[in-house]
């Protein structure tokens, strides 16, 4: 039978997007969903952003736009322009989303059956990032994939022993789920507002899920690469619980498997090949074994480039950046170790329009 499709409201906090939020907006009113409203909430823009927006909300009655003037001291504005976005929402689902995401037309029909067969109270989706700069085509990759090792993706829809997780980007609700957490005054503390709810939502016992977008939900997140450190920072911090020592781990072992190993396999190269070529006798034994230490350094990087290579075109990723991969990891070992510095040296971590001092754990 099919999957009843109630009022879906999409809701988009907005700070000085004058450029993305015309888009983004076409591309949710695109949607082949048949039952959809979309707010936009302004929160305290002094661009053009609502200027963007009005013909098209003249054109299209689906569209509202909700100016918010104010934030209370105790609330980060993105969580704040979220809640007044949902008080004005008039679905049975609620989604939240940004200013600088791209739908599918396909995108809202399949999400909402997806969330009522699985009989889910949140959705939440990993988006496809844009290709505009060097750091997107070149350490995305990596930091994509450290996130997916952090949560992956059988543990965050595991029934039992759920790692939780969601993206900001895309948490689809059912309303009724979303007010019995407290909607977003429940999470107004905390710097990622979207895994806030996904511990919310185990500790309720509500059940969840997370799935690939696979192109249907692309998302331009950074547009400078202090930027992309500053928020991937943060994600990262916030995904290991802020414990230094785990940052500090994860940094280690990116290292040792990305750029360590692959370092000892061509030094094994260099020391076969000059083995078998100065001239020195050897017995049988040490020549097979010098033989198959090249053989196996040699075919190694082969399977390695073209097993990233597959993970970079699967992932709509530029091949030719699987060639960069350990570059690629140090730079993000890197915001790994900056993580742990942070919070040792009590660092404030700005975002949203507030300052966050953490506190280390031991989590």
């Amino acid at each position: 039978p099919a999957i009843p499709l109630p009022l879906l409201t999409v809701v988009i906090p907005a700070h000085n997007e004058e450029l993305m939020a015309p888009n983004c907006a076409r591309s949710v009113l695109a949607s082949d969903y048949p039952s959809l409203e979309l707010i936009f909430v302004l929160d305290r823009c002094t661009d053009g952003t609502r200027a963007a927006l009005e013909p098209i909300a003249a054109a299209d009655s689906r569209l509202r736009i909700v100016e918010n003037s104010s934030c209370p001291t105790d609330w980060a504005g993105k969580c704040n322009a979220a809640r007044v976005g949902a008080d004005n929402a008039r679905g049975e689902l609620i989604l939240f989303t940004d200013a600088d995401t791209h739908f599918d037309p396909r995108l809202l029909r399949a999400s909402v059956q997806l969330l009522r067969s699985r009989a889910l109270s949140m959705l939440s989706l990993f988006s496809s990032p844009t290709h505009k700069h060097w750091f997107e085509m070149v350490v995305q990759p990596v930091t994509s994939l450290m996130l997916l090792k952090l949560f992956p993706m059988k543990r965050a829809n595991a029934a039992t022993g759920r790692r939780p997780f969601a993206n900001g980007q895309f948490m689809l609700f059912e309303r009724s789920a979303y007010q019995a957490l407290g909607g977003h005054a429940a999470v107004k503390d905390d710097l990622l507002e979207d895994l806030a709810f996904a511990r919310s939502m185990k500790r309720a016992k509500m059940e969840q899920g997370v799935a690939v977008s696979d192109g249907m939900l692309v998302v331009s997140m950074y547009d400078s690469w202090k930027a992309f450190q500053t928020g991937w920072k943060r994600i990262y911090i916030e995904s290991c619980r802020r414990n230094p020592a785990r940052l500090r781990k994860e940094a280690l072992q990116l290292l040792v498997i990305v750029v360590a190993m692959p370092a000892i396999r061509t030094a094994s190269v260099i020391l076969a090949a000059i083995a078998l070529l100065d001239g020195h006798p050897m017995d049988a034994g040490t020549r097979a074994f010098a033989f198959g230490a090249l053989a196996v350094g040699i075919a190694a990087p082969i399977i390695r480039f073209a097993t990233l290579a597959w993970i970079h075109r699967t992932a709509s990723f530029p091949v030719w950046s699987a060639m960069l991969f350990p570059g690629a990891a140090i730079a993000v070992a890197r915001i790994f170790f900056d993580g742990a510095r942070d919070l040792n040296a009590r660092t404030p971590v700005r975002w949203g329009g507030r300052e966050y001092l953490l506190e280390p754990t031991n989590l």
